[in-house]
């Protein structure tokens, strides 16, 4: 089953085309979205969140054109964008109940699936903790946590890792390859290849053009993936955070 179509999607800022005829299907699993910094990954997430809005191309989420469709495609969306968006002086469990209810979920439901996704990302231990207390690791866990609580179909991740130091970046890149495993469809944009596993499925960008699309493994053929990345990109990130 494809949970996420991206057809000819085309955007332009004034006279510069930042996407250019960009073009994949996803189904359940992890799909890495890897390019450069300004190769276009921010502006395809606002495109698919309905942030920005375009005539040129389709998207359908779980079967439902955003276009035709907003509210039924967005609900089977969700994200976690690169600058954090959390209320520092509430609870862990406060955020996710306030969440839970923009999407109209309150009650025992509301605390229910709260539960649920801070136990999937192994925070249920610090739902009573305020959000200023924790570490920048345990604050974008909370977030991708919050992103499920309304049981999207598809999660979408602008480089999520930003800022963190290695051990963090690791352990939130497994967690989300643990939800990808269970069945959501996750597309998560980096420029940082360490945290592409061989099993991953990539889309290459750059300068708003899809370069290639299949596995990691196959992508990087006898190579490290790095290398494969700076040759069809001339980026100069290989694997660390800051290195693009």
């Amino acid at each position: 089953m494809t949970a996420l179509n991206v057809s000819d999607l085309r955007y332009s800022y004034g006279p510069k085309r930042a996407l250019d005829g960009v073009s994949f299907a996803l189904s359940p699993g992890f799909t890495a979205l890897l390019g450069p910094n300004g190769a276009g990954k921010s502006t395809l997430f606002a495109l698919l969140t309905r942030l920005f809005v375009t005539r040129e191309g389709r998207i359908t989420v779980a079967g439902h054109d955003i276009a035709a469709e907003p509210r039924a495609a967005l609900s089977k969306i969700g994200v976690v964008f690169q600058q954090p968006t959390l209320d520092l002086d509430m609870s862990v469990m406060r955020n996710m109940r306030y969440f839970a209810a923009l999407h109209g979920i309150a009650g025992r439901e509301a605390v229910r699936r709260a539960e649920t996704a801070l136990a999937q990302l192994g925070m249920a231990e610090r739902a009573g903790e305020k959000v200023r207390d924790l570490n920048g690791g345990h604050r974008r866990r909370m977030e991708i946590a919050r992103a499920l609580i309304h049981q999207p179909e598809v999660l979408l991740l602008d480089e999520a890792t930003v800022g963190l130091d290695f051990e963090s970046r690791q352990a939130i890149v497994a967690h989300v390859h643990g939800l990808a495993a269970s069945g959501l469809t996750v597309l998560w944009a980096t420029h940082l290849v360490d945290e592409i596993e061989d099993g991953d499925d990539v889309v290459v960008l750059h300068r708003g053009r899809v370069l290639a699309h299949e596995s990691a493994a196959a992508l990087r053929g006898d190579r490290p993936l790095a290398e494969v990345f700076i040759e069809m990109t001339g980026a100069r990130a290989t694997g660390v955070e800051g290195g693009a």
